[in-house]
C-alpha cells in the first residue's frame, strides 16, 4: 500500500489526499505515482511500434482508382497515427481513469486496406468514411446501454478464456514479429528460427531481452519490463554498429536481419509534424461506389471486430491488474467503451484507420499501472512521438517484443480460473483460447467460444437458460464467419 502503518508516505506515491490521488483513485488501487509514470513508458515502449507498421500497411496500398493515402507520403501517416493515439489514450485515462492505451488497430488496418480501399472504385476517403461510420455506429450501442449489457450476459469463465487466449495472441505475435517462430517455405506452417534453428544476433539480442526480464522478475525487481526494453535496445545499437546486420527483408534475404527496425541513433531527433491527413474522407462517399448493401456488410464486418476486441482486451487488461469484479466486469466499463468508440470514429476522421484499445496495455499493467495516469503518461508520449520520431523508430522488435511474451505468462496463470471438467464451458473456452493465436485473431476465438457455447447449452437442454443477448451475439458472429459466402450469394 502507499502507506505505512505508522502514516508515512512510501516513496513515489502521491501525498495522501492530494487532488492527483483523489482523481485517480491512486491509493486505493494500491499504486504509486512512480509505478503509473513506469507502467505509461511500458505500454508505450511496446505499443510505439504502430507509429512504424501502420504506414507500411495503409500508405503502400492503392485505393480502388490507383491512388495512394497522403499521396504516399509515409510520415504524414506516422505523425497522425501517434497525434489520435495520443489523444485518444489521454482521454481514457482523464475520462475513464483505466489503464489502457489506444492506437490504430492492427488487423483493422489492414481490413480498410485490403478489404475496403483496394475495392475497384472506392477511394481512401470512402474507406476512412465508412470507419468513421462504424465508430459513431458502436457509440450508439454504448450509449443505449447495448454494448455494455452484451459484455455482461457473457458468462464470467468465458471472460477468463478471452483474457488466456489474448496472453497467447501476444505471444506468438512476439514470438513471430522476433523471428523465433517462422513460416517455412514448406508444407510445415510454422517453424523454429531459419531452418529450424535459431540464428542470428538480433534472435541473441531478443533471448538476452527475454531472460534479463524474466530474472528481473523472479528478482521482484520494480520496472524489470521496461528496464529489460532500454537495455536490449541498448544492446541491439551497439549490436548493429559494430555488426552491421542490416534489415530482415521481405523478399526473403538476410533472414537474421533486424525486424521492423534497424537500431541506429537517428541523424536527427526531431521533426515537425505534419497533420494534413486529418479531416481526409467521406462518411456517405462508399455508397455511390459499391452499393448501400455492400456497405452495411462491410461496416457490419468491422464493427463486430471492433466491438469484441476491445471487450476481450479491457477483460485481459482489468484481470492482470485485479481490477475486475466479482462478475468480471472492470471498473467504468460504459466510459471505457464510450471512449473506444470514440476512437474508432476519431481515426477515421483523421484517415489513420480505427483506434482501438491495446493488449500491449497489459505490459504497463505488468510494471505496477492501476489507473487512467498510466494512459496519460502514454499519449503524452504519443504526442511526443510526433516531433520525435526518428527516436521512436530507433527500437527493432527484437528489443520490444520480449516484453509481450512475458505477459503473455503473467495472462496463462488464469487458466486455473476456468473449470475443465465441465464440458459446457471448457470446450468454449479451449476454442476461444486456442483459436486466438492458431487464426491470428482475437475476434475469431471469441465468436467460435460464443458459438459453441450456445450450441452445447441447447444440445444439453439449457438453450432457455442462455442469455437473450447471448442468443444474439452467436448468431451475429454465424453471419460473420460466413461473411463470405453470403457476399457471394449477394453477387457482391
Amino acid at each position: 500500500m502507499p502507506e505505512t502503518s505508522a502514516g508515512a508516505t512510501v516513496p513515489g506515491s502521491a501525498p495522501s489526499g492530494s487532488a492527483v490521488d483523489r482523481y485517480f483513485r491512486i491509493s486505493e488501487r494500491g499504486s504509486t505515482v512512480t509505478r503509473e509514470v513506469r507502467g505509461g513508458l511500458a505500454t508505450f515502449f511496446t505499443m510505439a511500434y504502430i507509429i512504424v507498421l501502420n504506414p507500411l500497411i495503409i500508405g503502400t496500398v492503392p485505393d480502388g482508382t490507383g491512388e495512394f493515402l497522403a499521396g504516399g507520403d509515409l510520415a504524414v501517416i506516422a505523425a497522425v497515427t501517434a497525434l489520435v493515439a495520443g489523444v485518444m489514450s489521454i482521454l481514457m485515462g482523464a475520462v475513464a481513469n483505466y489503464p489502457l492505451a489506444l492506437a490504430t488497430g492492427l488487423g483493422l488496418n489492414a481490413f480498410v486496406a485490403y478489404g475496403i480501399a483496394s475495392l475497384d472504385g472506392v477511394t481512401w476517403a470512402d474507406a476512412m468514411g465508412l470507419v468513421v461510420l462504424e465508430g459513431l455506429i458502436i457509440l450508439v450501442l454504448v450509449l443505449t446501454g447495448f454494448r455494455e449489457a452484451v459484455f455482461r450476459a457473457i458468462p464470467a469463465q468465458l471472460k477468463v478464456a478471452i483474457s488466456v487466449g489474448i496472453g497467447l495472441f501476444i505471444t506468438i505475435i512476439g514470438l513471430v514479429d522476433a523471428g523465433v517462430v517462422r513460416k517455412p517455405a514448406g508444407p510445415v506452417p510454422v517453424e523454429l528460427g531459419v531452418g529450424g534453428f535459431l540464428a542470428g544476433w538480433p534472435t541473441l539480442v531478443f533471448l538476452i531481452g527475454l531472460f534479463l526480464i524474466a530474472a528481473l522478475l523472479a528478482l521482484r525487481v520494480q520496472g524489470a519490463i521496461l528496464y529489460g526494453i532500454v537495455t536490449a535496445t541498448v544492446l541491439a545499437i551497439v549490436v548493429e554498429a559494430i555488426v552491421q546486420v542490416g534489415p530482415r527483408n521481405p523478399d526473403g534475404s538476410n533472414p537474421t536481419g533486424w525486424g521492423l527496425n534497424v537500431p541506429a541513433l537517428p541523424d536527427s531527433w526531431v521533426r515537425t509534424p505534419d497533420f494534413s491527413l486529418i479531416g481526409e474522407f467521406s462518411l456517405l462517399g462508399s455508397v455511390s461506389s459499391m452499393g448501400l448493401t455492400a456497405v452495411f456488410l462491410l461496416v457490419f464486418t468491422l464493427m463486430l471486430a471492433d466491438f469484441f476486441d476491445t471487450m476481450g482486451t479491457m477483460v485481459a487488461v482489468g484481470a492482470e491488474a485485479g481490477l475486475l469484479d466479482e462478475d468480471g466486469n472492470p471498473p467504468n466499463t460504459r466510459r471505457i467503451l464510450v471512449v473506444d468508440s470514440l476512437a474508432a470514429a476519431a481515426g477515421g476522421a483523421a484517415g489513420v484507420s480505427s483506434n482501438t484499445s491495446y493488449i500491449e496495455s497489459t505490459a504497463g499493467v505488468g510494471e505496477g499501472a492501476r489507473t487512467g495516469l498510466a494512459s496519460i503518461v502514454t499519449g503524452v508520449l504519443f504526442l511526443l512521438a510526433t516531433f520525435l520520431s526518428p527516436l521512436v523508430a530507433v527500437v527493432p522488435h527484437e528489443a520490444a517484443t520480449p516484453a509481450l511474451v512475458i505477459v503473455g505468462f503473467l495472462m496463462m496463470q488464469q487458466v486455473t480460473g476456468i473449470d475443465w471438467d465441465d464440458l459446457e464451458i471448457a470446450l468454449p473456452a479451449f476454442l476461444t483460447i486456442v483459436l486466438m493465436p492458431f487464426t491470428y485473431s482475437i475476434t475469431a476465438g471469441i465468436g467460435a467460444g460464443f458459438v459453441a457455447y450456445v450450441l452445447l447449452q441447447v444440445v444439453r437442454g439449457k438453450g432457455r437458460q442462455v442469455h437473450v443477448l447471448m442468443w444474439v451475439v452467436a448468431l451475429l458472429f454465424l453471419v460473420y464467419f460466413g461473411i463470405d459466402p453470403i457476399q457471394g450469394w449477394l453477387g457482391l
